[in-house]
């Protein structure tokens, strides 16, 4: 045990030394949830709409069925009372609901008004799927208009759930966890292991007493302390500086990351046995975790939006499922039931990626 201790603080003390390595680690999340406030959107498509039947006339269901012979709503199902609509937007089975309500008096029974009820917890959406409803449910049929309030707020207009502010934050500060995370956990840790073969030292470290597996373990443990540091950082910024809610329990919040960084850790160790320079290292690292990261994580871009194929690679991407929980988590403040799902693809990715590199790395032993 004196020698594994002896391995992390070697480890430790060569990733103290290099200064500027440390300030792009820790500078870079302050950094990115300073100026990273505004997320790129799409246009969106088949978002799950639940509309509420109580008050349904002749002309509201011709609203409702242009609605749903659109290329961006999809009725999922229909439902008596906006209270049942709520529960199925906070189970994550619908996006968005429909409320027909009865006209102002004088106005007749020609203009109807409609209250929106939709996940603002993504606010770039709601704001979106907000805006395409209300410009399909108020085009003209028969020669009558279908307005709609157009504020956001509580009562006859838009209720948004989980972010009434429409505030970004809480959109991209759990994808900001999502991409550093993988990214130092996985990058630094195949740069690390990288280097000992390019300088010819690993060869020295694994004919010590102490056993091969010990020694890759020693070296990812500087970087899982410093992954929580970086977390902490970033949980710390999102409540006290940028105001955003930590709804959810904080200790499953912890347990989901302490499991995000174990699979970015066994990736890099993967990266690391296939790699044979730092230059490698680093150009894979790119290539598998920055691009997908961006591009197919939902971090950026809706995962729902995307043409098919792109959602079949999305799904191998692991960050999408991290970020999705931790929105669950923080922001809609769920309990760690109802993100069963998203841990247990984790935790499956963590087991196969883990089992194939130690399984490489015996074989390089050999």
């Amino acid at each position: 045990m004196k020698q594994f201790i002896a391995f992390v603080i070697k480890e430790t003390k060569h990733i103290l030394r290099d200064k500027r390595t440390m300030l792009i680690l820790f500078g870079m999340p302050v950094v990115m949830m300073l100026l990273f406030g505004f997320a790129i959107t799409t246009d969106v498509k088949n978002v799950r709409t639940v509309v509420v039947t109580s008050e349904m006339s002749p002309r509201t269901q011709q609203a409702v069925e242009r609605l749903a012979h659109s290329e961006y709503f999809i009725i999922t199902q229909t439902v008596n009372t906006p209270q049942e609509a709520e529960r199925l937007i906070r189970c994550q089975k619908a996006d968005m609901s429909l409320t027909p309500s009865p006209s102002p008096k004088g106005e007749g029974s020609s203009n109807p008004q409609w209250q929106i009820m939709v996940d603002g917890s993504d606010p770039n959406m709601a704001q979106q799927w907000t805006n395409y409803a209300q410009s399909i449910l108020s085009q003209p049929a028969d020669g009558k208009h279908y307005s709609l309030p157009s504020t956001f707020g509580e009562g006859q207009g838009v209720r948004l759930l989980y972010n009434p502010q429409m505030r970004s934050a809480y959109n991209f500060v759990p994808a900001i966890m999502g991409m550093l995370l993988i990214l130092i956990c996985a990058m630094m840790t195949s740069i690390s292991i990288v280097r000992e073969k390019e300088k010819g030292t690993m060869e020295v470290l694994l004919v010590s007493p102490v056993r091969p597996l010990m020694v890759i373990i020693a070296k990812a443990v500087p970087y899982l302390v410093l992954a929580f540091g970086i977390l902490i950082t970033i949980l710390l910024m999102a409540r006290f500086v940028l105001g955003v809610p930590v709804a959810g329990s904080l200790f499953s919040i912890l347990a989901v990351s302490t499991l995000y960084i174990l699979l970015a850790l066994s990736l890099g160790l993967l990266i690391s046995n296939v790699a044979q320079t730092q230059l490698v290292a680093l150009l894979m690292s790119a290539m598998v975790l920055l691009m997908p990261v961006v591009m197919l994580s939902g971090m950026i871009f809706p995962v729902e939006s995307m043409p098919q194929v792109l959602q079949w690679l999305a799904a191998v991407v692991p960050p999408r499922y991290y970020i999705e929980a931790m929105r669950k988590l923080m922001i809609m403040g769920v309990g760690i039931s109802e993100v069963a799902h998203e841990v247990a693809v984790m935790a499956a990715m963590t087991v196969v990626l883990l089992a194939i590199a130690l399984k490489k790395f015996k074989q390089r032993l050999e």
